[in-house]
């Protein structure tokens, strides 16, 4: 576990981060009651859409699924589909050639490994081609309710802004979390910071005037932000012609 972290503000010594934790939680739940996420009837499908997500919207991921499930509904269809069709049915989620790699040879492993079913377990998932932690995390929390924390960009950036954790490997952010954060809690959670990072916690320009937790937050690394974003601006002013 992470040392406790505090930051001193104007108001005064913010609490170590795993007392902010709950209250953290609680102010995000009204805000994001409920999660947009990707559409899915069987652990299979959700496993397909999840890897697909990367790097694309999970709308446009539900835009493409429905023809692909329609085409293929089994590990062994996908295992046994002719690779160019596989191809152009997922190439709106974009990186298309390594998507349908990765979810072919994924259905493979699942039909000669697992009998053609989605296994259960975070390190016999793990070992699947194209599925990292963050996708077995959401498989395992969501198709078979298995609490776990998903730590892409956006909860791995507010974990850090929030103090939560120093760490940026995406799998000590996640033990880190898991220390602090009540396990019934953890995918929630996690899909609560994504959220928040997509709509108010933004990469480049956090909206700290208008975010329900910034009395919780101790900004790591905002104020460095806003230097940036000055020296560059400097930088850009036009340079008179030497008279």
């Amino acid at each position: 576990m992470d040392a406790p972290i505090t930051t001193v503000e104007p108001e005064g010594k913010l609490a170590p981060a795993a007392d902010r934790v709950v209250p953290i939680n609680e102010r995000l739940k009204p805000l994001y009651p409920d999660f947009e996420g990707l559409n899915y009837e069987t652990p299979l499908q959700l496993l397909i859409a999840v890897i697909l997500s990367a790097q694309c919207t999970d709308k446009r991921v539900n835009a493409l699924t429905p023809a692909l499930f329609a085409r293929f509904n089994t590990a062994e269809a996908f295992a046994e589909c002719d690779i160019k069709e596989l191809e152009r049915l997922v190439k709106p989620s974009g990186f298309y050639k390594n998507k349908a790699k990765n979810i072919k040879a994924c259905c493979k492993e699942l039909v000669a490994r697992f009998g053609g079913t989605v296994p259960t377990q975070l390190d016999d998932l793990v070992s699947l081609a194209g599925v990292g932690r963050k996708t077995a995390n959401v498989v395992l929390g969501h198709a078979f309710d298995k609490p776990g924390i998903t730590v892409d960009t956006h909860c791995g950036r507010l974990a850090r802004r929030l103090g939560l954790t120093r760490h940026k490997d995406p799998v000590k952010v996640e033990l880190a979390l898991c220390e602090i954060v009540p396990e019934p809690e953890w995918l929630l959670f996690s899909g609560r910071l994504i959220m928040h990072g997509r709509a108010v916690c933004r990469s480049r320009k956090p909206q700290c005037a208008k975010c329900a937790i910034s009395d919780l937050c101790p900004k790591v690394g905002v104020k460095g932000l806003a230097a940036k974003r000055k020296r560059k601006k400097v930088n850009k002013l036009p340079v008179e012609p030497p008279a």
